[in-house]
């Protein structure tokens, strides 16, 4: 990782926002997206207790993907109509993949959502990653294929090499990067 580089861009974006995303242009950025309220809802919807409820968690998996500014209006109707039809046990199967990949085994929540939305011809990096995003903010990344190969690019993350496929590896290794580089950069 190319640390000069993560300071250079920390100060131009301090120079431009010098509250940080605390700047009202940021605020008015974060409104548009309305990361908060999705965060929000995100926490409460898939919080450990409502995955007793496997078609409830479905619903509103469906729900804030919906919502979400972050994925394609291609993605969506498509999102829907896949989690949707998919029959009782391969659904349930789907809402415990989730729920791993929130509260237990990661990466093999991670693979079993993979391959369960493989068979939809729906397994992307906005659709794997935004939800677990909105609910663990700080913890998670949101992958977005543009953005994450000019990250690659920009801060020289030589031994990570962007596939348009999802794998828990790429997300493991870019996730960590990005926490480093969070924790080397001013919290605003």
């Amino acid at each position: 990782m190319n640390l000069a580089k993560l300071e250079r861009a920390e100060a131009d974006f301090l120079l431009v926002y010098p509250q940080g995303f605390d700047s009202p242009e940021m605020q008015v950025i974060g409104k548009r997206h309305n990361v908060g309220k999705l965060i929000d809802q995100a926490q409460t919807l898939f919080a450990p207790e409502a995955f007793n409820q496997p078609q409830s968690v479905a619903e509103s998996m469906i729900k804030l993907v919906g919502r979400s500014s972050m994925i394609s209006m291609f993605e969506k109707p498509k999102f829907r109509d896949f989690v949707s039809q998919l029959s009782g046990p391969l659904r349930e199967e789907f809402v415990a993949a989730f729920e791993a990949l929130l509260h237990g085994d990661q990466q093999a929540g991670f693979e079993a959502m993979l391959e369960i939305l493989a068979q939809g011809k729906l397994a992307k990096w906005a659709l794997m990653t935004i939800l677990p995003n909105y609910y663990r903010p700080l913890g998670e990344v949101f992958v977005k294929p543009t953005t994450t190969k000019g990250v690659i690019a920009q801060f020289e993350l030589k031994d990570l090499h962007y596939q348009a496929r999802p794998s828990w590896d790429f997300y493991r290794r870019y996730r960590s990067y990005i926490l480093e580089m969070r924790a080397e950069v001013d919290p605003s």
